[in-house]
């Protein structure tokens, strides 16, 4: 039995904002040089609470989420159930009825990749947007050793990882302005 430490339950990322141009030649890339695991579409809306709390509709379903710590950390704990996406409003309308409200709205355009084991997405969020992330599922203990490995992928990809303080006063733009970015033309 495994214990809470050998848990593989710590999400550990790395991102950075990219141009367009880079992002079209990271799709392609990925394709040629991990596995393609897919494209998909995703609304996902915050919550306003003192926890990351977050609902998700995609092509292919919706799910219910908490990331511990803070929004742009380099590793936090994270919780999902995974329902159907007919239940995306049912979601919705329980985490209202709890006294939660929508704190924002994202609405993404996701290609999502294999690399040699790291997770990666090249999106594209409206009124945000595009940006590249790797990530690998830890342990408490390996937490430390797997963002390293991350920074050096994400070097050979003669990418520089984005400030943490950069996607914070972007993130804090966004929030203050994603339903004037969101609205269509």
């Amino acid at each position: 039995m495994k214990t809470d430490s050998q848990t593989q339950n710590i999400e550990v990322e790395i991102r950075s904002f990219i141009e367009k141009k880079k992002y079209e030649e990271l799709i392609e890339f990925f394709k040629k040089e991990g596995k393609f695991l897919g494209e998909d579409y995703q609304e996902t809306y915050y919550f306003d609470c003192e926890q990351d709390l977050r609902i998700q509709k995609n092509n292919s379903g919706c799910k219910l989420w908490l990331k511990k710590g803070k929004i742009h950390d380099d590793s936090r704990e994270e919780h999902e159930v995974q329902c159907k996406r007919e239940d995306f409003e049912k979601l919705e309308a329980l985490l209202i009825a709890l006294g939660y409200n929508v704190e924002i709205k994202w609405f993404r355009k996701r290609h999502r990749f294999d690399w040699n084991g790291i997770k990666v997405t090249v999106d594209y969020t409206k009124g945000y947007g595009y940006i590249l992330e790797l990530e690998i599922m830890s342990n408490e203990e390996s937490k430390k050793e797997t963002l390293e490995l991350l920074r050096e992928k994400l070097l050979s990809l003669e990418i520089e990882e984005t400030p943490k303080e950069e996607f914070n006063v972007k993130y804090e733009e966004y929030k203050q302005n994603w339903k004037l970015r969101t609205k269509s033309a």
